[in-house]
C-alpha cells in the first residue's frame, strides 16, 4: 500500500500546479488584534484565517507526502490547517503513524512515545516553514465522546495523567510559534475536567500558544465556555445557516475573533462548489476572521473515513472547491477585509435575489456582497460615505473581475450563471 502511494506521489508531481500568485504570508507568532475582531501577525499585519481540514496529516502521511501536500496548499493560498496530534481512528494504522510509531508506549496518555512525537514535531515545523498556522487538537474526543475519539481513554487515564500529558506537549512544542490549540474535537463534554486537565498541563509547562475549542455541531463557546479567559477564538461549527450563525455571534459581541471552523465538507452531505463558496463568503461577510474548508478524502488522506469516495486525496487537491477557495483568498488579499462590518438582512443591496450577504467598510468607502440567483438589483449608496461609486462583478468560480460600471439605478450580474455554471456572484462597490 505504501509503495503504491509513493508511486502515485511521484506521478502527481508531474501534474499541473496552480497558477503562481504571491499570497500574503505571516510572521509568527499570531496575536489577537486590539479591537479583538481578527488576528494579526508579529509585525501587526492582519491575518485572514484561510484553512484546509487535514485531520490525519500527522498520522497518515509519510514525510514526502507531507511535503507534497504543504507545497500544494501553499500555492493555493491556504495558510491554516486543522489537524489531530494523535489519531484514534481515521488513519490506516491508527493510532500509529505511517512509520508504525504509536503515540504512547503503553496505556493512552501515560507514557508518550518520543519517536512518535519526533515525527509530529517535524510535521509541525515543516508547516511553520511553509507559512501554515496549525489548529492542533491534542486529544480528539470524538463525536459525542463516542468510538471515533479518545474520550473513553481520557476517562481511564484521569486528570492527573492528562495534566502531565499537557506538560509534555508544552515542553515538546514550545519552540514552535505556529500552533493554535484546538481542544475537544466534535464534543463539548458535560464534565470539563479532562479537557481542562490537558489545558492546565500546557499552562504548567509554560505554553503561550493561542487556544480555542472544537465542540459539537451548533455548540456555542460564548455560552458553553462563558468566563473562560483562555479562549482566544470563537468557533462556529454547523451544517446549517453559516452566515446566520456567524452574524448572531458577531452581534453578541463575544470579545474575540470568530472563525467558521467546520461546515459540510466537499464530497459529503451533497455539497457543491457553490454551497462551499456560500459558506465561506457567508462567514467572512458576517464578520468572521477566517474560515476553514474541508474535503473528503483530503481530511483523512484516503485512510479510513466516514463517507465513501472514489477519488484519491492527491486527485482532490485540485478540486473545484479548492479552486474556489483560491479565488476567494486572492480577492480578500486585495481588500482591507478587516475593516468590514456586516449588515443585517440584505442591507443596501435589494431586489431580485435568492440570497444576498453584504458587509460595508467602517469608513463607508466600499462594500462587498455575495449574491445567489440575482436578477435586477439596486444598491443604496446612502449607506456609504461618498457620492459616486463604481461596481465590479467578480466571478467566484473563475476568479475573474468584469469591467467596472457606475452604480446606477439598477445592477445585474454579467450573466445568470457564472463560468462554472452556478448562480453565485460577488459584487465589489468602491468609491470612484
Amino acid at each position: 500500500m505504501r509503495a503504491l502511494r509513493s508511486a502515485l506521489l511521484a506521478l502527481s508531481i508531474l501534474l499541473a500546479m496552480p497558477v503562481a500568485h504571491a499570497f500574503q504570508t505571516a510572521t509568527y507568532p499570531l496575536h489577537v488584534s486590539d479591537d479583538r475582531t481578527h488576528l494579526i501577525d508579529a509585525e501587526g499585519r492582519p491575518f485572514l484565517i484561510h484553512g484546509d481540514t487535514a485531520w490525519a496529516l500527522i498520522a497518515e502521511l509519510t514525510r514526502d507526502e507531507v511535503d507534497h501536500y504543504l507545497a500544494d496548499r501553499r500555492e493555493r493560498g491556504f495558510n491554516t490547517l486543522v489537524a489531530s496530534l494523535i489519531e484514534y481512528k481515521f488513519a490506516t494504522n491508527a493510532p500509529a503513524n505511517a512509520y508504525g510509531e504509536r503515540p504512547f508506549l503503553g496505556a493512552a496518555f501515560i507514557e508518550p512515545n518520543d519517536r512518535y512525537f519526533d515525527h509530529a514535531e517535524w510535521v509541525l515545523a515543516r508547516a511553520q516553514e511553509e507559512g501554515f498556522t496549525v489548529m492542533l487538537t491534542p486529544a480528539y474526543m470524538g463525536f459525542n465522546g463516542g468510538g471515533e475519539g479518545w474520550y473513553a481513554d481520557m476517562q481511564a487515564a484521569g486528570p492527573d495523567a492528562l495534566r502531565e500529558y499537557g506538560r509534555y506537549l508544552a515542553q515538546r512544542f514550545g519552540n514552535l510559534d505556529n500552533i493554535v490549540w484546538l481542544h475537544g474535537g466534535d464534543y463539548t463534554p458535560a464534565d470539563r475536567a479532562l479537557l481542562e486537565a490537558v489545558r492546565h498541563g500546557l499552562a504548567d509547562g509554560g505554553d503561550t500558544h493561542l487556544a480555542t475549542v472544537h465542540g459539537g455541531p451548533d455548540d456555542m463557546p460564548a455560552v458553553l465556555w462563558q468566563g473562560a479567559d483562555w479562549l482566544d477564538l470563537e468557533t462556529v461549527y454547523t451544517y446549517g445557516n453559516v452566515h446566520g450563525l456567524v452574524l448572531e455571534r458577531w452581534n453578541m459581541d463575544v470579545g474575540r475573533p470568530i472563525v467558521m471552523l467546520e461546515t459540510a465538507y466537499e464530497g459529503e452531505h451533497g455539497s457543491t462548489e457553490q454551497s462551499l463558496r456560500q459558506a465561506a463568503y457567508g462567514a467572512l461577510l458576517a464578520g468572521a476572521a477566517g474560515q476553514i474548508y474541508g474535503n473528503n478524502p483530503i481530511w483523512h488522506f484516503s485512510g479510513p473515513g466516514i463517507y465513501q469516495v472514489d477519488a484519491t486525496w492527491m486527485e482532490e487537491l485540485s478540486s473545484r472547491g479548492a479552486v474556489s477557495m483560491t479565488h476567494l483568498k486572492r480577492l480578500f488579499d486585495g481588500v482591507e477585509w478587516w475593516a468590514l462590518k456586516p449588515v443585517d438582512g440584505d442591507g443596501p443591496l435589494r431586489g431580485d435575489t435568492e440570497r444576498a450577504f453584504t458587509a460595508i467598510a467602517r469608513d463607508g468607502s466600499w462594500a462587498l456582497s455575495y449574491v445567489v440567483n440575482a436578477g435586477e438589483l439596486t444598491f443604496d449608496t446612502n449607506a456609504l460615505a461618498k457620492a459616486s461609486f463604481l461596481a465590479r462583478w467578480y466571478d467566484p468560480s473563475s476568479g475573474r473581475f468584469h469591467d467596472a460600471v457606475p452604480v446606477a439605478a439598477s445592477l445585474m450580474p454579467p450573466s445568470t450563471l457564472n463560468e462554472a455554471g452556478y448562480s453565485d456572484w460577488v459584487l465589489l462597490v468602491t468609491a470612484e
